[in-house]
């Protein structure tokens, strides 16, 4: 089966994994007739409700602080008979005692209306005002997990720096033993695990939580494919903030990357957004839908059937990106088009040109890959000797996954054997192909709405290592060294700095453009 067990750390990681579980959801079939690509089983689990029936849901568990899960709860119409209260253990005291209870959050529309089975009211910006608002799935009790010492957007004890996140983990785990009590009981539903993927903040308290954890993780399970998706704030904010944050990304990164088997950062804010993208960047709403469409696309290979053309495990794409293991951090792009005009593997919204050459590589340019529309790497701080790159930065290794008919393994294979000599010389690529689109839910915001196709959409993601990404990396590693908000400073940069080069070592035509001087 090869299971994949998601792992979902703070609120916009939370915003991303319920646009995520909804797309999932949408992949079941109920019937002989109807026939998917996605093999359920992979990222959901079967299960008896307390009334016998056969029960399926994700295999996830969710962490936030309190209030952050709005009207989401334990209980659900699936389990809520085996968790009712124990009356006894409601009055310890056994004599009269007075409740005191905060107001209940009223249910969005969108929710009521899922309840009933009626149809479903448009959301908007406005509207959501927390992740469960446009939730579609029933997770088990397990799968939540609300960490009461914190509140969302307390002003009093702020979950926002990184040593605050490694301390109530540390705590916590002491306290609780937390991958016995929350990870270990879905480790040992899997048959055969395939890998564990993490959505969390990274630039925030959280970044101190996943570190810790990630370490627990590793320490138990040995080797294995631990994918961590690191997101970041990229909005605009006080100069005070933005330094906090940047601090906590770079003390994430040290301590992250070494229990991770790949590290992709991803920003909120992208530096350029295409014209067919009409997105609310204050919204988080819409910024983790963006965030989502690259996500679901970039590992769909890992949840086909085994039958499917494009499957491929997670350990196969990271091997791809990785080689030896020593270079996990890769960047992230994405590109999507209305499926009715793609055409020849071009897309005709006057955004891209997807043309197939240099080995499928998809442009002229030995160093480049598809040029992508949106690029996720997070801004990197700038320093007094950073330097802009003189070209395009060379791409060592590259993974496309595509839904849609963007092109052809045909049209590939031809040029693969018409330009051998060029193929060899350019990057390290794998190409995976998929027919199955992506849905446009009623809970996915309208932000492709320029492209004319409101049901679903053709979507091309890539997963790269470059000299794009040591750049970043040095970036992260100069500003760790100078910041005054770190503790371990000369720790971060060392670390960093020592990642950076593994993407420099090897490389013979790595120019001196392409990396910057110590």
């Amino acid at each position: 089966m090869h299971e994949i067990i998601t792992l979902q750390f703070g609120s916009q990681a939370n915003y991303i994994g319920t646009h995520y579980w909804n797309t999932q959801e949408s992949y079941f079939t109920y019937s002989d007739q109807d026939s998917s690509p996605v093999n359920h089983d992979v990222s959901f689990r079967p299960g008896r409700g307390p009334d016998g029936s056969d029960t399926y849901s994700p295999r996830t568990v969710i962490y936030d602080i309190k209030g952050a899960f709005g009207t989401l709860k334990r209980e659900n119409a699936l389990y809520e008979l085996q968790n009712q209260p124990d009356p006894i253990q409601q009055n310890a005291w056994g004599r009269d005692a007075m409740s005191i209870r905060l107001p209940p959050i009223e249910p969005s529309p969108y929710q009521q209306a899922l309840d009933a089975g009626t149809e479903l009211p448009v959301l908007t910006a406005q509207s959501v005002r927390f992740w469960s608002d446009y939730n579609h799935v029933f997770y088990h009790p397990r799968s939540i997990v609300q960490l009461n010492e914190y509140e969302l957007n307390s002003s009093l004890m702020p979950f926002e720096r990184y040593g605050t996140g490694d301390e109530l983990f540390t705590n916590l785990d002491r306290e609780h033993d937390l991958l016995d009590r929350d990870l270990r009981p879905f480790l040992e539903e899997c048959d055969q695990l395939q890998g564990i993927q993490v959505f969390s903040s990274t630039d925030d308290a959280w970044g101190g939580f996943t570190a810790r954890y990630l370490e627990r993780v590793a320490d138990e399970l040995g080797k294995g494919s631990r994918w961590v998706f690191a997101l970041e704030e990229g909005r605009n904010t006080t100069r005070e903030r933005k330094t906090l944050q940047l601090s906590n990304a770079a003390q994430s990164m040290y301590s992250v990357v070494p229990s991770a088997s790949m590290y992709v950062p991803l920003t909120n804010a992208p530096a350029r957004l295409p014209s067919y993208l009409a997105m609310d960047s204050s919204s988080t709403w819409h910024t983790s839908a963006l965030q989502a469409a690259l996500l679901e696309t970039a590992t769909l290979p890992a949840r086909l059937k085994a039958d499917e053309n494009g499957r491929a495990s997670l350990d196969e794409l990271e091997m791809t990106l990785t080689g030896d293991g020593k270079r996990p951090i890769a960047e992230a792009a994405l590109s999507a088009a209305d499926p009715t005009k793609l055409s020849g593997g071009v897309a005709l919204n006057g955004e891209h040109d997807n043309r197939v050459s240099n080995g499928g590589n998809g442009t002229a340019n030995d160093d480049a890959c598809h040029p992508l529309d949106i690029a996720f790497m997070p801004e990197t701080p700038r320093t007094s000797s950073s330097q802009p790159m003189a070209r395009r930065p060379k791409t060592y290794t590259n993974i496309e996954s595509s839904r849609g008919a963007w092109k052809s393994s045909l049209e590939i294979q031809d040029v693969n054997l018409a330009s051998r000599d060029r193929y060899m010389s350019g990057p390290r690529t794998t190409i995976h192909q998929s027919g199955l689109l992506l849905p446009l839910l009623p809970s996915y915001p309208k932000i492709f709405r320029n492209l004319g196709h409101e049901d679903t959409l053709a979507t091309m993601t890539s997963l790269s290592t470059s000299a794009k990404v040591a750049k970043h990396v040095r970036g992260m590693a100069a500003f760790a060294g100078r910041s005054y908000v770190l503790d371990e400073r000369e720790a971060v940069y060392d670390g960093l700095v020592g990642i950076a080069e593994e993407y420099e070592e090897g490389f013979d035509d790595l120019s001196s453009e392409e990396s910057d001087d110590d």
